[in-house]
């Protein structure tokens, strides 16, 4: 598991996986949340606008991250 760490008190998960380079655009962000291939603390999420907080964790392509601040 890969460790982001964050400064603020949440990420919104379309800025979580353009930080962890995993998409190269919010465009791609968008496109596959709600295609339904990213999992939220191990549950699909469609909602680009989703929270993430130290502690929540979110898959893509096999790969995990866990937020820290």
């Amino acid at each position: 598991m890969q460790v982001i760490q964050i400064r603020d008190e949440f990420i919104k998960l379309g800025q979580a996986l353009k930080l962890a380079g995993l998409v190269d655009s919010g465009v791609t962000a968008k496109e596959v949340i709600q295609n339904g291939e990213v999992e939220v603390n191990g549950e699909v999420d469609t909602r680009r606008g989703k929270k993430l907080y130290a502690g929540d964790t979110f898959t893509f392509m096999n790969q995990t991250f866990e937020i820290t601040n």
